[in-house]
């Protein structure tokens, strides 16, 4: 679908010439702690990962949950974790500020386009998680860099957790401990990767295969553990912040099956030098078969595995950057609006006045087409000036189809009742413009969009379409930006 140009010599030369001069755009923070956490979304089109400052998130193929998440801004407790103990002192970090909550001397989370990276300083660790989504396989590789600080040697151990769901979303959140008794785990000591697929429930259900494993740079310390039961990782009447199985220093149990709720855990020991550095690439992929995944499973034992990876999200980012005309800071743009989507902010949604006007429920919008399935961004316009931010918002709805994140754009022509079809026509044409650009017309998976006109719509509705959105947009506030 990319259209071939071929420019003459001398705006080749002038292009490269610029392309040196733009610098890379990032996103920059510098502590964990926000009132909303912040977020971004790695993805091949396939398999997405959403990571928040803190070093919580998700991890999804297609409609599928992979990783246990909730929307839970007060303890942000969900995701895939990675923690550290000093064998000798017992002293216990995470790769993330959670789920350990050790606060650090020094922390950053820088996001790009292709990756995000967390890096945290204590006083004698030094502390680095870069996670990027692989283009060809659906797999996310998660590389940590251990330096020690310190002038004598020391031995970490390193543990992976991630609770395994392997189901739609909504099937989760209704009944967890049923949807967990369906998840059988097992671990392939040749290849030291623990496996975890979902026994179908009817013939038609296809049965989906994850597998995790590890590739250390370094020297490590006996073999690998595994652990595929929560309730003997964490602990009784413990929580992830901190599990008896890391706290306490015991082994793990080395025991697969089914149990009845069900996690993925591997543990390496590294001996680290004083000075001295190790790097260990954890990755999660995600396959249709067992056979698959085992073949996938192979190729990423190789730590040299992550740089090819790395290199290839990155061509594969910009590139499609490129062919949706986004340009980097838009594309952070857009990042910063789908945190919204995924997690209530006050700073983007109606006023309290309009909260409090609303009645009834989803169903007021059903007869426009509108399920409240998927988070709602509104845009209301007034003039034919407010197009560009139309056509804007459009480029941020194709953004996050591509991301892996389902939401509904509702555009709401405000302008005053007239004869006069001008503004409706052109807004409708931008929208069908850009479906087939992107070649599809059918968004009923990942959300939709929907051109609204005010004065067809009672100002009941208006008001309840405001308080169910999430993002409210209103363009004569100036540039999306603004």
């Amino acid at each position: 679908a990319v259209a071939v140009a071929r420019p003459r010599g001398e705006e080749v030369r002038e292009a490269a010439l610029v392309r040196d001069l733009v610098p890379a755009t990032l996103r920059r923070f510098e502590s964990p702690h926000d009132i909303t956490p912040r977020t971004h979304l790695l993805s091949n089109g396939r398999y997405t990962v959403m990571v928040t400052a803190a070093g919580s998130g998700f991890s999804r193929w297609g409609d599928l949950a992979v990783t246990r998440w909730r929307e839970d801004t007060t303890r942000d407790c969900w995701g895939s974790f990675l923690f550290l103990r000093d064998v000798e002192t017992g002293d216990v970090w995470s790769a993330g500020f959670q789920p350990s909550g050790t606060e650090a001397d020094v922390y950053e989370v820088v996001y790009s386009e292709d990756r995000a990276k967390i890096m945290q300083r204590h006083r004698s660790l030094s502390i680095a998680l870069e996670i990027v989504v692989s283009p060809q396989d659906d797999a996310e590789l998660r590389r940590l860099t251990v330096t020690n600080l310190d002038s004598h040697d020391r031995e970490i151990d390193v543990t992976s957790y991630a609770e395994v769901v392997l189901a739609p979303q909504g099937a989760d959140e209704a009944h967890p401990a049923f949807s967990n008794l369906f998840v059988e785990t097992e671990f392939v000591p040749e290849l030291g990767t623990l496996l975890a697929t979902r026994r179908p429930r009817s013939a038609i259900e296809p049965q989906v295969w994850l597998a995790l494993l590890a590739a250390v740079e370094g020297e490590t310390n006996g073999d690998p553990q595994y652990e595929s039961d929560r309730a003997r990782f964490l602990g009784r009447g413990r929580g992830v912040r901190a599990p008896l199985s890391v706290v306490g220093g015991g082994a793990l149990s080395n025991t697969a099956g089914t149990v009845l709720d069900p996690i993925v855990s591997l543990r390496h020991r590294v001996a680290i030098p004083a000075r001295g550095t190790v790097n260990l690439v954890f990755t999660w992929l995600v396959a249709p078969s067992r056979k698959e995944a085992l073949e996938s499973a192979e190729k990423y034992r190789q730590p040299a595995t992550f740089e090819r990876e790395s290199s290839l999200a990155w061509t594969q980012a910009y590139v499609q950057l490129h062919h949706l005309r986004i340009n980097r800071d838009e594309a952070h743009l857009f990042q910063r609006l789908a945190n919204r989507l995924l997690y209530a902010d006050p700073t983007l949604r109606a006023t309290p006045q309009d909260l409090a006007r609303s009645r009834g429920g989803p169903s007021g919008l059903w007869a426009y087409g509108i399920s409240c399935d998927h988070p709602i961004a509104l845009l209301s316009i007034e003039t034919e000036e407010d197009l560009q931010l139309v056509r804007q918002l459009l480029r941020a709805h194709e953004y996050w189809y591509r991301k892996g994140i389902a939401a509904d754009l509702v555009i709401l022509n405000a302008q005053g009742t007239s004869y006069a079809p001008g503004l409706q026509e052109s807004i409708e044409a931008m929208v069908r413009a850009i479906q087939s650009a992107a070649g599809h017309e059918d968004h009923s998976e990942h959300g939709g969009v929907f051109s609204l006109r005010a004065d067809l719509v009672p100002r009941r509705d208006q008001i309840l379409l405001r308080a169910a959105a999430r993002v409210v947009i209103l363009a004569h506030r100036g540039t999306l930006a603004e």
